[in-house]
């Protein structure tokens, strides 16, 4: 996220560095959206053949795109264990004890997505922000 030609397999498919605000928002927007269509617009026999692939690969993505945003806050990235646990246990529609684990998502909103990554550089690496502020 340098300037040049952006890489979405980086985004997507990478668990180093740290992730701004912005970037961390598109992505998971472009994975829930996946997600939604693969539910629901998808031909039954097209879900039962590459389920596995599909969520493995999202299950996957998910953490990589959550870790980075996660880096950046400071935090180690195996925080999006236990985010994408509370997701998948209110997913489609949270009842009885799995409530609970909105609270979870709750944290992860207001953390990842409305405050800001630390200032400077951390243990994770420097601050994308300013990077980019200053290529």
């Amino acid at each position: 996220m340098n300037g040049g030609p952006f890489d979405w397999g980086l985004l997507f498919f990478s668990s180093s560095g740290r992730m701004p605000r912005l970037p961390f928002l598109v992505a998971m927007a472009v994975i829930i959206g996946a997600l939604l269509l693969f539910e629901n617009a998808a031909p039954q026999i097209v879900q039962n053949l590459t389920a596995l692939f599909f969520y493995a690969g999202l299950l996957f993505s998910s953490a990589c795109v959550l870790s980075k945003r996660l880096h950046d806050r400071g935090r180690s990235g195996w925080w999006a264990a236990l985010v994408l646990l509370a997701f998948g246990m209110v997913w489609p529609q949270p009842s009885g004890l799995r409530s609970l684990f909105l609270l979870v998502i709750v944290w992860s909103v207001v953390e990842l997505g409305l405050m800001p990554g630390e200032e400077g550089a951390n243990r994770f690496g420097a601050n994308p922000q300013k990077a980019t502020a200053t290529a």
